[in-house]
């Protein structure tokens, strides 16, 4: 049971903290309102690598139904602990977001734009186009986990790392590619919270708008799949 436990903490534990800062410098009455998006990217970054090296050793630190199952295809991973890991993930993620609204309640009373409290537990796009926001999945994704598989090409590296080099390429990713469509890069990262928000008794909270959830799946599922089966066909020296 201990993978499960440690992907259900950590995935908890990235949604308390990612979504915590959307929170902190989005809803009104919050202390830091207006900080903006560089405070946003940042600590999304540390938001992922503190739980990484919490959790590495105890689960391989998936915290992302796509990177489980992207491993699985790759054969690195075991298909029977797929399901169990999809699982936990989830039920983190869906924790970690009523975590936020048990903490910002105020602020979520104080605020009245829905979209505002929405943003605060899943993504959307700047520029609604289906298409186009699936790529920027597929390709954010990419990038994510080609850069995770490449942190194996310095073995000699000292322990820890890896995991403060994966700080930086999610905010890389964010910085770079972040405002196309909240770089989900992650269904459980959007999909937990979402529920979360769908469920909690939200003042005047509005749609969970689940039209736009095909495009955090299908994007970040096959951007993993094609990282991992590139990377694995290049003639690493």
């Amino acid at each position: 049971m201990l993978p499960y436990i440690a992907e259900f903490l950590g995935t908890m534990m990235l949604i308390l903290l990612g979504d915590g800062v959307v929170a902190n410098v989005s809803l009104d009455k919050s202390g830091m309102k207006g900080s903006g998006a560089v405070q946003i990217t940042i600590a999304w970054g540390l938001a992922v690598m503190i739980p990484a090296f919490i959790f590495g050793t105890a689960s391989g630190a998936h915290f992302n139904p796509a990177l489980t199952i992207a491993l699985a295809v790759e054969g690195s991973f075991a298909w029977g602990l797929v399901p169990g890991y999809i699982v936990a993930q989830f039920a983190g993620g869906i924790t970690g977001g009523v975590l936020v609204y048990l903490l910002f309640k105020d602020q979520f009373d104080a605020t009245e734009s829905q979209a505002t409290k929405l943003g605060v537990f899943c993504t959307s796009p700047s520029v609604p186009n289906t298409g186009r926001n699936i790529l920027s999945e597929v390709i954010g994704t990419f990038v994510l986990v080609f850069a995770i598989k490449g942190l194996a090409q310095v073995p000699e590296a000292p322990q820890g790392v890896g995991n403060l080099l994966i700080f930086g390429i999610i905010v890389a990713i964010g910085m770079s590619l972040g405002g196309l469509t909240g770089y989900a890069i992650n269904p459980v990262r959007d999909l937990g919270p979402r529920i979360a928000h769908s469920l909690l008794p939200i003042k005047d909270k509005g749609s969970s708008n689940w039209r736009y959830a095909p495009v955090v799946i299908t994007g970040p599922v096959v951007g993993a799949i094609l990282a991992v089966l590139l990377y694995g066909v290049i003639p690493w020296a």
